[in-house]
């Protein structure tokens, strides 16, 4: 019989931890597992050591990662008292350090793209093809032992989840009006990661080391929105189309950006083989960024999103559905179905899965109510929404609409789940949506050379 699983969450009589004792702690060391203090959760939960450093007044500190928590969670402990060393466990004779990591964060998009033999795709930068002012350092995060180092060709050399890159290296950036404390690794220049923050126009999105440095530059800066071209345009909110070969800075600053809050990265390329499609609110001062999404102009495998965020300060406002939304209005210009690249993050998982939910539902009810008596299939779905056809299908699976009837399967839709969405549906018109008489884009044809005869 296997033994049962140990609760990783501390009973609170039973884990006030006793004034840790510095001479302890130098047996902490990386890959030992112990119970932490979350905070402001204020529960105790099993962590993993990553790191461990010196504070300024030299007592130690230790970098964490909650066992079967996102690693956006984790984070430098400098409270000791937050660390329980009576329940210190040492690292297992032979195992690896930390990688219980790369088995974490999985869920069913991440098995498919393992089938598919393909890795999701981030455009990052070489660090030296970009520009600085004078006193400002452009060398890359240097390689550690088993740590991935930059070349040429944009890819990394190395395991992307060894050493450094689990660390998460930036305290704070600010950019426009907000202050954001980052959730993951993303390799800017080494001589500010020792920076209290980091300080990036939020119009051309260049990072700078200091406010003065920001005042000086926004000064110079002659923009006041992404650059590229303005494809969309409605109610304040508007949507900038950047080639990643023709506006190659801001493309590799955005890449730069985005790698603190998306973790599913392993590996970088040029920026040249994608298009980023840029999501700005409107004000007196410009337009400013709000989230983005990437795609290759030329996918195969049909994807119409290669990575997609919306930035902290603008989460939870329903930015993200507008990001998606907006994406399978270009798949519907260029008369295709469309699907965004495996894995997907959990918070991107689901706010797809709630996209799908809502189109799918939203095109049966309205060919029931044109075609009444007439019969939908899944191609006939997948091609009026441009949702890519296993998509269609999983989430009809996950909504419980496939029903096997008379030796094949139907579509059921219940009373109760009718009127459950028909409640979402009255709702999400009073969101904001993607008017597509606002769009003016059209597709065009890269990797195609034009020949011309004569005759």
């Amino acid at each position: 019989m296997p033994e049962p699983k140990e609760e990783v969450i501390m009973e609170e009589h039973l884990c006030e931890a006793p004034r840790t004792d510095q001479r302890i702690l130098e047996r902490v060391i990386e890959g030992c597992r112990l119970h932490v203090k979350m905070v402001p959760q204020n529960e105790w939960r099993e962590a993993e050591v990553l790191q461990r450093g010196r504070q300024l007044n030299g007592s130690m500190k230790f970098y964490v990662h909650y066992v079967d928590c996102n690693r956006r969670l984790d984070e430098w402990v400098t409270d000791l008292d937050r660390l329980n060393v009576s329940t210190l466990k040492m690292p297992q004779k032979g195992g690896k350090k930390g990688a219980h990591l790369r088995d974490e964060n999985r869920d069913a998009n991440e098995v498919e793209a393992k089938k598919s033999g393909r890795k999701r795709k981030i455009p990052l930068l070489v660090m030296e093809d970009i520009k600085t002012e004078p006193g400002e350092s452009s060398q890359p995060v240097p390689a550690a032992n088993g740590t991935p180092s930059l070349r040429g060709s944009m890819s990394m050399v190395g395991h992307s989840e060894d050493a450094m890159t689990r660390i998460r290296n930036i305290e704070c950036i600010e950019l426009g009006r907000s202050r954001i404390q980052p959730w993951y690794f993303s390799p800017y220049p080494q001589q500010l990661t020792s920076l209290d923050c980091i300080y990036i126009c939020e119009f051309c999105l260049k990072y700078l080391k200091s406010k003065t440095c920001l005042k000086r530059h926004m000064e110079k800066c002659a923009l006041c929105h992404p650059p590229g071209n303005q494809i969309y345009s409605y109610d304040k909110l508007s949507f900038f189309e950047i080639d990643g070969r023709k506006n190659k800075s801001y493309a590799q600053n955005l890449c730069l950006l985005a790698k603190l809050f998306l973790d599913h990265k392993t590996l970088y390329y040029d920026t040249d083989p994608f298009l980023f499609y840029v999501l700005t609110e409107e004000d007196e001062k410009g337009h400013h960024i709000v989230g983005y999404f990437s795609k290759e102009k030329e996918s195969a495998e049909e994807y119409n999103v290669a990575c997609i965020l919306v930035l902290p300060p603008f989460q939870k406002k329903g930015y993200g559905s507008l990001l998606i939304e907006f994406s399978y209005e270009l798949s519907k210009i260029e008369q295709k179905t469309g699907s965004p690249e495996k894995p997907l993050s959990d918070l991107g998982l689901l706010s797809y899965r709630s996209y799908w939910s809502m189109a799918i539902m939203k095109e049966l009810f309205t060919f029931k109510r044109r075609h009444p008596g007439e019969e939908i299939t899944v191609h006939d779905i997948s091609m009026s929404t441009s949702i890519k056809r296993e998509d269609v299908v999983s989430t009809l699976q996950q909504l419980e609409l496939c029903k096997y009837y008379k030796g094949q399967y139907v579509i059921v839709i219940s009373d109760d789940k009718r009127r459950v969405y028909e409640e979402r549906i009255e709702k999400a018109k009073k969101k904001t949506r993607i008017n597509p008489n606002a769009l003016q884009w059209r597709p065009k044809e890269y990797g195609k050379k034009r020949t011309q005869s004569t005759f």
